[in-house]
Order: C-alpha cells, then structure tokens, then sequence
C-alpha cells in the first residue's frame, strides 16, 4: 500500500516494513537416554518400551530444531510444533528427577542480544525453559513467514496477515501461561513477551486494513470495521511502544539489536492514533453493531486474488472442521493422518516430524458381545459426481486457462475426495479421515458458489438417512456440506458401537467417538439453515440426534474410572436426558417419518449396564494427558468454555506444510500426493493398509 493510495486519509509512514525477530539458539543436549533411563527405573522395562518412540521422536526433533540449518521456515514450524507436542508428553518426568538422576542441561541464547551479560540462560532439568525457548521460537518464526511473503499480491497479504496473527497468539501464550515459572534471559521477561505480543498484533491488524481497503466496499458496515481495526492496530503499536520505551533496559536492549525499532514504533503507533481518529469520526452512530460477524468472500472477477478466496475459504469459521479436544484421544487411535498414534498393547508411537501421512496403526477394536445403549445412526448415500470438470470449467469462463491451472490440483484431489468417500469397502476409521480432508476442501471452493453464470453447474443428489426413498437434489454447495457433517456424525456413533466397553481403552474411544460425532452435529445445526433438504438434515432432526448422543456420553461417563473433562450432560440424570431424546423423537414434524419407528423404538429398549471393572493407569496415561495438554495450547480451546478457536495454528499456514492433501505453491494450489494416502488417478487408497478391525454388527 503506498503513501499515496487515496483511501488511506494520512501517508504512512514505512508501509512496505514489517518487523520480525530471529529465534533463539541453544546448545545440543542428549535426551533419548535420560529419559529412558528414568523411565525404566520409576516404572520398568515394559513401560520404557511403551513409549520409546516418543522419546526417540523427541531427541531427533531437539537435534533438528538446533543443528540443521537447511530446515525451510514451514519446515521449521512444523518440528517446533512436534517437538512441543513431545515437550508436553515428557513433562511429567522432570518433576520425577533426582538428585542422583543424569542431568540434562538446557542451554538457550537471547534471541536479541546473546553477548550481553545475561544473554545466555542454563538450567539443569528446566523443562520450563525448554518450553518457553520453544514456543518463543514458535512465535520468531510465525513473525519470519509473516515478513517473507509477497504483501503486494491478496495471497500474500493473506498469508502474512495470518502469520503475524499466529506470531502473536504465541507471544500471548508465552507472556500468560510460561515465563512466570521461568528465571531466564531478557527476551523471556514478561514484558518482553507482552511487547512481542503487541506488536505482531498491530502488524496482523495493520494488514487486516489493507485488506480491507482493497475489498473496496463502500458500506457503512465495512467502513466502520475497517475503522476499528485501524483503532485496534493504534491500541496495540502504542503499547508495544510504550513498554519498550518504558524500560530503561529493554530500549537499551533492543538498540542493540536495531537502533530503527523505537523509532518505527512511534510513527506507526502515531499515524495509526490519526487515522483511527478520523476514520471513526466519519462513520455515523447508525452504522456501529454491537457484533460483526465474517462471511464468505465471494469469488469475483478479480483473478489475481481467486486463489487467495479460496484460501479464506477455509480459514473462514474454522471451527466447523477443527474438532474439538475431546476428540484427540480418537484421533491417536484411528487416525491415518495424526503422526502420534496409540498401538496394540497400549504401545505409543511418535512419527518423525518430515515424515508425510498416511500413519500406519494396528490398533484393533474388538466388538463387545455385550448388550449396548449405543444407537448407530445409517450413513447418508449419494450418487456419483464428477465435480472437476464442471469446476475447472467454470474458472476458465469467468477468469481463464490460467487461473484454472492455479487452483487445478485442489480440484482433482475434490473430485477424488468425493469419490473416495463413496466407497463401501473402505473402513471406518478410513472414511472418517477422507470426509474430514473432503469437508475442508469443501470449505475451499464454497466461495465458487452459487454457480449461477456456469452452464452447467454440478447436481448433489443426498438420500435420506432414515427414508432412502426420499432424495433432494441441488446445486446448493451446503446441501453437499450438510450431508459431510451429517456423515461424519454417523460415523463417529458406528466407531463407538465397535468398542469393547469392558475395558478402559474401549470405553475411551467410544466416549471420545460419541463427542467428535455431537460436534459435527453441532455445526450441522448452522449449515442446516441453508440447506433446505430431506428431514434428517433438518435442524430439528439433528437437535434430537445430539441429545441422543449427549445421554450415551453421560452413560457411559457414569462408568468412567478417570474423567478428563467434564461433559456438557454433567449433574443431569442420564434417564432425565434420554426422556427429553424420546420427546424430540415423537412429537412434531420427525413423529411423521420412518424416524420415529427406528430412535423411539431404541430409546425405550434401554437399560442400565452395571459398573465396570478397568486397569490401573501406566507411564502412557501420564505422556497421554501431555499429549492433551499439547492440543489444548495450539488450539486455544479453554477447557470448561465453549469458545471458537484462538489457537495458534491458522489452517492457512498448514497449507504450506507437506502434511495435507492440498497444498500452496508459487501462488498454486497443488494435490500434495507425497503428504496424502489418496493418490489422483489410482482405484484405490494407498493408506488403506491398516489391520484394525472394526466389527459393525
């Protein structure tokens, strides 16, 4: 944005510098061998090997992180993040050491100044430290990819926008929850982490109103937002600003390390405090909301900024395809496309950091011959699409040939997605991970639709659930989106249904199957409302489907030896919810429909299970609640509140790892076949090699 755009009321000072920061530098420590040592002798030999991966994982990703210079900065993030979710796996071993024990020294350099005085931090046995090194690291190189992107090009605002905003989600984490527990060098301060938090911030927000601006739109509405984040950047440069300047040692400590800091600051913080001034002046009393809410940016002729609509796509509400946390446990177990996995035996793996998907499991379910309260709900059925023909042509009509080269690859892997999840033979486990990736590739293209200058726009056609005689067809892209969600639903009460409920890993996996399946009912709720479709896609329908599932959970949570969070149902009589499930079922429009002869019917079949014996807890449970932890803390979900996502790990910038199916490059987005079990133009999944058995009957 130059100094002469005429929406911009002043000139600014500086507008193509961004401020980024280097990462700290540490010394090399062996860790494998301590830990496991340590392992050994608290619990034994066979727990040592439970989790030895994990350690060797953990040592491979500190000796990545610190040695290897040729690490790309997407690579580099995608280690620290693994190395973190190690750190907090290991962590309760550290509060085991003895005075006897080996010492593992922790060495971290000031990211800012390491030759001065208190430049160099060590500690012996400080997992503190490591972690507040490594989530500084985090934010350092969040705020690097922010600074190397194009911001000239709407995906290179975009990206950077979304680093600078992850940088600051890191910083905050830092400055909250880590360096009070931690006596290190300066850049670990309190108000050193507040600072960083504040100025990538700004620089998020500064970006956010370029943005703005090009959108260009002229309404009351978005002039006043854009006001607003004008005013937020002033907020967030002054007190960056003033926390610097108001220390005598930290102004001295970052002149040391660039003298022009201070100064940017204060012309930024200072052409900020005017232009939000003025702006806000402009905007009429009228046009102020209590509460703004994003959107969908439609795709419009602009074709140098379609890839990055698409991009938005799936940055836009980003919780209705990020689980919640009680699904991580489910993810360990089933999953192809987590790196840490839970094996037979209760054995923990950790895959190497570069190591793409798919992740092999032999973890196996063994179907309880026991009688179960557990309802599996049918899947939704579909006819046959092909939606990479009908899509590549519309790009080519409203943009060209070129563009759609641009975003081709994400289209075939769409297209084969679908296809994918089609399939009969595939397991559950299977199709659970390929109606995830589909979902959010669906997210990806929403911004195409309504396709209503194509000739030929595609024609989803869902059955009812309930009712296979009954089908909606639509070129509506949420009735494609509703019946996914609805799918992903079912899914999660036959994974449930599969589980051996006389041990503590079966009754686990359930509760967490039963929670991921409520959850994606829960956002089926939203995309109901634009989806006008057959009766199991109503709202009513999925409001009853998630009591159903909230008096399962409470059941079974009855039964549960170590609860890890507390359910929604908690304090509630578990037959109090079944009754209200029962009500949904028979009164209203779903008393009408072959519903009612399949949930009332079940409901009132019900009886009380008696309580359940399970095994003590090992060395795994302990990795396994670090492991949560971990989750927790990139998510930014706060246990106990129902918030939306704040976590520090924007979809975005997941996109630039080698871990997805589809992926950014040179400003494309490609099919990542080497970070994918589904490859384009095979019959079948190359990551459908796993030996677990999921019985349905």
């Amino acid at each position: 944005m130059s100094n002469d755009n005429p929406r911009l009321l002043n000139p600014n000072p500086n507008p193509e510098r961004v401020l980024a920061i280097p990462v700290k530098k540490s010394n090399p420590v062996e860790l494998y061998r301590p830990l496991r040592k340590l392992v050994e002798t608290k619990y034994s030999e066979s727990d040592a090997q439970k989790v030895e991966s994990v350690l060797e994982t953990l040592n491979k990703c500190r000796s990545d992180m610190v040695e290897r210079g040729d690490l790309s900065l997407p690579e580099l993030r995608d280690c620290l993040i693994h190395y973190f979710k190690c750190l907090c796996m290991v962590e309760p071993l550290f509060t085991a050491i003895s005075s006897d024990s080996e010492l593992i020294n922790f060495v971290w350099y000031d990211a800012f100044y390491s030759e001065h005085n208190n430049g160099v931090s060590s500690q012996h046995n400080s997992i503190q430290l490591e972690l507040a090194a490594v989530v500084f690291n985090l934010g350092a190189v969040c705020s690097q990819i922010g600074a190397s992107y194009d911001r000239t090009t709407a995906l290179g605002l975009h990206l950077a926008m979304d680093a600078f905003n992850a940088a600051a989600r890191f910083f905050l984490k830092l400055w909250k929850d880590l360096t009070k527990d931690v006596s290190a060098t300066l850049d670990l301060t309190l108000l050193f982490a507040e600072s960083l938090h504040c100025l990538f911030s700004a620089q998020a927000l500064e970006l956010k109103s370029q943005q703005q601006l090009k959108d260009n739109s002229s309404s009351a509405f978005q002039k006043y937002r854009c006001a607003v984040s004008f005013k937020s950047a002033s907020e967030h440069y002054q007190r960056a600003y003033d926390l610097i300047v108001g220390d005598s040692v930290a102004t001295e400590h970052i002149h040391k390390f660039d003298q022009t800091w201070i100064t940017h600051l204060r012309q930024k913080k200072e052409f900020f405090q005017v232009e939000a001034r003025q702006r806000l002046s402009s905007v009429q009393p009228k046009s102020r909301p209590r509460k703004s809410f994003s959107s969908i940016c439609a795709l419009d002729h602009d074709a140098e900024s379609v890839t990055e609509k698409l991009v938005r796509g799936i940055c836009w509400r980003v919780d209705q395809w990020m689980p919640k946390l009680e699904g991580v446990y489910l993810d360990l177990v089933l999953s192809q496309d987590s790196p840490f996995k839970i094996m037979d035996g209760g054995k923990l793996v950790a895959n190497p950091w570069d190591m793409p998907p798919p992740y092999p499991t032999n973890f196996s379910i063994p179907s309880s011959s026991s009688s179960s309260h557990i309802l599996a709900l049918p899947l939704k059925k579909s006819e046959p699409l092909d939606l990479y023909e009908s899509l590549r042509n519309c790009f080519v009509l409203k943009y060209s040939e070129s563009v759609a080269k641009r975003v081709e690859g994400l289209l075939e892997m769409l297209n084969k997605l679908r296809s994918e999840m089609l399939r009969d033979d595939l397991s559950l486990p299977l199709r659970r991970d390929c109606l995830i990736r589909y979902y959010k590739c669906l997210c990806m293209i929403e911004p195409l639709f309504p396709m209503t200058s194509s000739s030929n726009p595609p024609i989803f056609v869902w059955y009812n659930a309930f009712n296979p005689q009954e089908k909606s067809s639509q070129h509506n892209i949420h009735l494609e989106k509703a019946s996914v969600l609805f799918n992903l639903g079912a899914l999660g009460s036959h994974i449930a249904l599969s589980c051996d409920l006389t041990t503590i890993q079966g009754q686990r996996i359930a509760i967490d199957a039963l929670h991921d399946a409520s959850y994606w009912f829960l956002i089926l709720t939203h995309e109901a409302e634009k989806a006008s479709a057959t009766i199991d896609l109503s709202i009513s329908c999925t409001q009853m489907l998630r009591e159903i599932i909230t008096a399962q959970v409470a059941d079974l949570e009855c039964n549960f030896p170590h609860p890890r969070y507390v359910s929604v149902s908690a304090g509630c009589p578990v037959s109090v919810l079944y009754r209200k499930a029962f009500e949904m079922s028979t009164f209203g429009p779903l008393a009408e429909t072959r519903v009612q002869s399949l949930i009332p019917q079940h409901l009132v079949s019900i009886i009380r299970t008696c309580l359940i014996e399970f095994a003590p807890s090992d060395v795994t449970e302990q990795f396994l609640t670090g492991y949560w932890k971990a989750a927790q803390f990139l998510t930014g979900y706060c246990k106990g509140q129902a918030v939306l996502p704040v976590g520090c790990q924007p979809p975005c910038l997941d996109l630039l790892s080698k871990a997805g199916p589809v992926m950014i490059k040179d400003g494309h987005l490609v099919a990542n076949l080497s970070g994918s079990d589904i490859r384009i133009g095979g019959d079948q999944l190359p990551g459908d090699h796993s030996n677990m058995a999921i019985d349905q009957n």
